[in-house]
């Protein structure tokens, strides 16, 4: 969604010819995700026949794999997606079996840790794990995990023989103004990690050093042989503006934050009224008019 709250039309809908892709790459939440998390039918209808058409569809989030049930039934053919950010590449036809995992450094995610708690005081921590999330007792209860092991970043962190692997580091300011804790992050500790964010309030996803939606796509892509010029990608926050910049066509929506819009190619509308959709059905329909040209 925006940053205010309230999700509003691009002005624009996407001017001429998209080239014919050879994958789509999608954000969900604030992209192909309504507001109420659902997946309309409209855009149901456009996933299937992007894939009967040979396109491949991957869904590319910050979302942890356990969240991944939303769209779990629109997964075709290979059945992957890419989670947390590009931390993990997961099987969703598989129960959400790790294919891969980028992790993030425990001695790297203590570094930021130490970086932030003096740049920027106040600041609570959550630890994403292959096996769940645990956080601070300040952390704010988001998604409450009966699960979750609540102590210190420090100690969520130590270095334990068999622990499992760290996918991000989630860092949140009450105070701080979003993207103002984002610049003062980087500032602070973007020798460390990678930082982004995709939430509305002042909550940072850390990630491993050069990990990034984009960096994990551009994996997957090269094991199939897809270029950059090959992939039309979707995003509205700015943990897609590295994916958006690297596919050959990129299009933030209509609720897009203003770095998407500059690292974009083009704009649809927004995710309330279907922007993926809109484009993949005006792909497959200049498909069509060629082929029949």
């Amino acid at each position: 969604m925006g940053e205010d709250g309230a999700v509003t039309s691009a002005p624009q809908r996407p001017d001429g010819p998209t080239p014919m892709p050879r994958l789509i790459a999608t954000d969900l939440d604030g992209t192909l995700l309504r507001d109420d998390k659902s997946v309309s039918p409209r855009t149901v209808a456009a996933l299937a026949a992007a894939e009967e058409a040979g396109i491949e569809v991957f869904f590319v989030t910050g979302r942890p794999a356990r969240w991944m049930d939303v769209v779990s039934d629109h997964v075709h053919g290979h059945g992957l997606a890419i989670c947390a950010n590009g931390a993990a590449v997961v099987d969703l036809h598989a129960g959400r079996e790790f294919v891969q995992v980028r992790s993030l450094p425990r001695a790297a995610a203590l570094a930021v840790v130490d970086a932030l708690r003096t740049a920027a005081p106040g600041t609570s921590f959550a630890v994403e794990l292959t096996t769940g999330i645990n956080y601070e007792p300040a952390y704010p209860p988001f998604f409450k995990d009966p699960a979750a092991r609540i102590a210190t970043a420090e100690e969520l962190l130590q270095e334990n023989g068999g622990a499992p692997p760290v996918l991000k580091l989630l860092a949140h300011h009450s105070e701080i103004a979003p993207d103002e804790f984002l610049t003062l992050a980087r500032s602070a500790a973007g020798e460390y990690a990678s930082i982004t964010r995709s939430s509305p309030t002042a909550l940072l996803e850390i990630s491993g050093h050069g990990v990034s939606k984009a960096s994990t796509l551009a994996l997957c892509c090269a094991e199939r042989g897809i270029s950059p010029a090959e992939v039309v990608a979707f995003g509205d926050m700015p943990n897609d503006v590295e994916m958006l910049s690297w596919a050959g066509t990129s299009y933030a929506m209509g609720n897009a934050h203003p770095d998407v819009i500059a690292a974009a190619s083009g704009r649809t509308v927004a995710n309330n009224e279907d922007g993926v959709a809109l484009v993949i059905e005006r792909i497959l329909a200049e498909r069509i008019a060629r082929q029949q040209a």
